[in-house]
């Protein structure tokens, strides 16, 4: 079994930053692309950013230039620091990683962590 626990969410004003963290432990082999997603009320469950375990990265383009996704492949740990939050950034952010445990490959997905930013 293979755990994802999520740590930094929280109430913030527009403008200000915020660092999501996720680590990832458990029976773990090998992990792939690691990377965050959020949902907010009433919409679908959406990419916000991805990392491979080579380091390429994808955003979505809502975030492009504010958010930076990272990774330690050694710690198993991923990364959201965000930047110039914007009141729409508000919703549950979930953390999600492509894991091999030595029999089989899966997706992980964390508890989630709740990001708002209001004044």
């Amino acid at each position: 079994q293979v755990q994802l626990v999520e740590s930094g969410g929280g109430l913030v004003q527009p403008g200000e930053s915020l660092r999501l963290s996720c680590a990832a432990s458990g029976s773990i082999f090998i992990v792939y692309g690691m990377g965050w997603y959020r949902q907010s009320p009433g919409k679908q469950r959406e990419l916000v950013a991805g990392i491979t375990n080579s380091g390429s990265t994808n955003y979505a383009d809502s975030v492009k230039g504010r958010f930076t996704i990272s990774r330690d492949s050694a710690k198993n740990t991923v990364v959201l620091q965000m930047n110039s939050l914007k009141p729409e950034d508000t919703a549950v952010y979930y953390c999600n990683a492509a894991v091999h445990d030595g029999s089989r490959r899966r997706d992980y997905w964390g508890q989630g962590t709740q990001v708002t930013v209001s004044s």
